[in-house]
């Protein structure tokens, strides 16, 4: 059962509410080029030439790695907040709640603290080819695949890299991370982990056989029939648990003792030898684990990739104890939270593919209500977007939230009291009117609501407020900036007046007026792109389709429902995935096998049929993504006969 752990041990899941905007935690990147070089371990006696080859060069550092920015060079930081989206409750609000992320993972980590997991599962994507790796299809999906392809091998190891850096940070000094890969790049990760971690925190190469795979024979080589698991501790005191599993018959063996430090036969009094009969055996590092066939119907989801519990339960059990802190940074299907719910542990998880997030707390939430919330307190868990938000949820936020959500992603810091920023205080009529600075241009931020877009009285009074600061009076800066939804035409020719007031009066104003839906909000973000990382698509806002449901009896008990006449609302997207909940409650939770549906070609299913177990009044649910990130929900009741 989770046990409450110290305050400071459970600072990365702190318990935000629905609507709520997490800002990053303030950085001082001097201080951080100061002590990178400190940040890769120690290992001269490793990587050293040897000696009768001569002067052999060995590259020590792992690809991407510069010596005074580390991977911030290639991958610069973002700073943008984090935007809680819904909160599923269990009916324990006092316990710190677990957090599922949607969003660019290294960035997502990179706000999170230091030392504060115990154990890591990645099964990133391996290096098998472009259509292999792309399983639910969104554009953020497909945009991070061809970035991962850029460069074939080592462009796919300097974004690797990149992250694994970021998990070591991450990791507690009794931490262990398990990189899940197979044969295409496997050996490659293991030189650049030797690289980052240290070649002396490897622990074990696990090997799972998955026996029962079909196989192609007219292909000329042995089949394939294992994937290779690399294991590292953050230092040499990683956590570890002896896990024994069962003997398929039980074996009489000699027992054995230690005499003077040697394993010899143990003998009773009698000389004679002692044997015991053994029903378990200690766990190696073959784990011979079935695949997930499409008969399964208890964990199998129907994505191809997806991974059997079982590896997850015994990585767990062996690298953390109940209560610790387990993390997955490309959940896919969410085994990894899945199985840390189930045995006790709390969990991070994050993914880039809006379909995989909603997929992962849709298999949450029906674990909790099917058995695991039976046997003890669950924490709720939070969904958290980075990058690409909400626009319909942040504009039903209250308005000083707003403000201070909106600044953050603009890059600017909000206005403090007039008081404590002489520099640019003034009255209390610019401190009303001046929401916060970005470098020294004052920043004024509309309404939450589109519909209350910015009027001319609103620019003339940021105008007096910007006349009546000191920077305005003593250095002539007469530059502001206005952030909205909306501008009205009698806000824009009021600000074309200001401008044009310069060529005859001293009392003029310069205001840019930028919408915050545009490129120009995202410019700074943007012109961090570098040849080996793409922001231009980070900092975007997203509308939920608007759900239209047509359903109808087709037999006794049956009926047929259909989201063809659905309405995508963001511009060149396109329905990708649909959920059914048929049982629809407090919470939504598929109906099993109505969680991730795909015809012949793979392509979403906007039709489904249902036969209830008996009449009487339903209510049904159901969940539509697009590709650009936008989720909907419709609900209905139905009186079935």
């Amino acid at each position: 059962m989770p046990r409450k752990k110290k305050q400071e041990e459970s600072a990365a899941i702190a318990g935000p509410e629905k609507g709520d905007f997490i800002a990053p935690p303030p950085t001082d990147d001097e201080d951080l080029e100061q002590d990178v070089e400190a940040t890769l371990p120690q290992q001269e006696e490793f990587w050293r030439p040897p000696v009768r080859f001569g002067s052999v060069p060995v590259e020590k550092e792992p690809l991407g790695w510069d010596r005074r920015k580390a991977f911030r060079k290639l991958f610069p930081r973002v700073a943008l907040p984090f935007q809680v989206v819904e909160r599923v409750a269990f009916g324990h609000p006092d316990l710190e709640p677990n957090r599922l992320f949607w969003g660019d993972n290294l960035h997502v980590m990179r706000q999170l603290p230091s030392e504060s997991i115990d154990l890591i599962y990645i099964d990133p994507p391996f290096f098998s080819g472009r259509q292999y790796n792309v399983i639910f299809g969104d554009q953020n999906e497909l945009r991070s695949f061809s970035d991962i392809w850029e460069g074939g091998m080592p462009g796919y190891l300097i974004w690797f890299n990149a992250r694994l850096f970021e998990m070591r940070r991450l990791l507690k000094k009794t931490g262990s991370i398990y990189v899940h890969l197979d044969w295409h790049a496997v050996h490659y990760v293991k030189v650049e982990m030797d690289r980052i971690f240290g070649a002396d925190c490897f622990r074990n190469e696990v090997i799972w056989y998955y026996y029962n795979k079909m196989h192609d024979r007219r292909k000329r080589l042995l089949p394939r029939a294992h994937d290779s698991i690399l294991v590292y501790g953050k230092t040499s005191t990683a956590k570890f648990n002896q896990v024994d599993i069962p003997l398929d018959e039980p074996v009489r063996r000699l027992a054995r003792k230690k005499v003077d430090g040697k394993a010899v036969n143990a003998k009773d009094e009698e000389g004679n030898l002692i044997y015991i009969t053994k029903d378990t055996r200690a766990l190696d590092d073959i784990w011979r684990i079935s695949m997930l066939q499409p008969a399964d119907k208890t964990y199998r989801i129907g994505y191809p990739t997806e991974k059997p519990p079982k590896l997850l339960e015994f990585a767990i059990q062996i690298s953390s104890d109940e209560g610790d802190m387990i993390a997955d940074f490309f959940c896919g299907g969410g085994v990894t939270p899945f199985m840390a719910q189930r045995l006790g542990r709390r969990w991070i998880a994050c993914d880039q593919s809006r379909v995989a997030v909603a997929i992962t707390a849709d298999r949450l939430t029906r674990q909790v209500e099917e058995q695991i919330g039976r046997l003890f307190p669950v924490p709720d868990f939070t969904i958290e977007h980075w990058g690409v938000y909400e626009a319909k949820q942040l504009s039903e936020t209250p308005p000083d939230q707003f403000r201070a959500f909106v600044l953050k992603c603009y890059g600017a810091v909000e206005q403090t009291s007039p008081r404590s920023r002489g520099e640019r205080g003034g009255a209390q009529a610019s401190h009303t009117a001046i929401h916060g600075y970005k470098g020294a241009i004052p920043i004024w931020v509309g309404e939450p609501s589109p519909r209350k877009a910015v009027s001319a009285k609103d620019v003339e009074e940021f105008a007096n407020a910007l006349r009546k600061t000191l920077r305005y009076q003593q250095d002539n800066l007469r530059e502001g900036t206005m952030l909205a939804w909306a501008f009205r035409q009698d806000a824009l020719d009021a600000a074309d007046r200001l401008r044009r007031s310069e060529r005859t009066d001293l009392n003029f104003v310069r205001l840019d007026m930028i919408r915050i839906d545009s490129p120009q909000f995202r410019q700074h973000v943007a012109t961090l792109s570098t040849t080996h990382a793409d922001y231009e698509n980070f900092l975007t806002f997203v509308q939920p389709p608007r759900i239209e449901v047509l359903y109808k009896r087709i037999a006794p008990l049956t009926w047929s429902f259909d989201v063809s006449d659905t309405v995508i609302l963001n511009p060149g997207a396109k329905i990708i995935n649909v959920q059914w909940d048929f049982d629809y409650g407090k919470r939504f939770s598929s109906t099993p096998g109505y969680s991730f549906v795909r015809g012949s070609k793979k392509e979403p299913q906007l039709q489904a049929q249902y036969k209830f177990a008996s009449p009487g009044k339903k209510r049904v649910a159901c969940k539509v993504q697009d590709d650009m990130g936008g989720e909907g929900l419709w609900s209905a009741e139905i009186k079935v006969e």
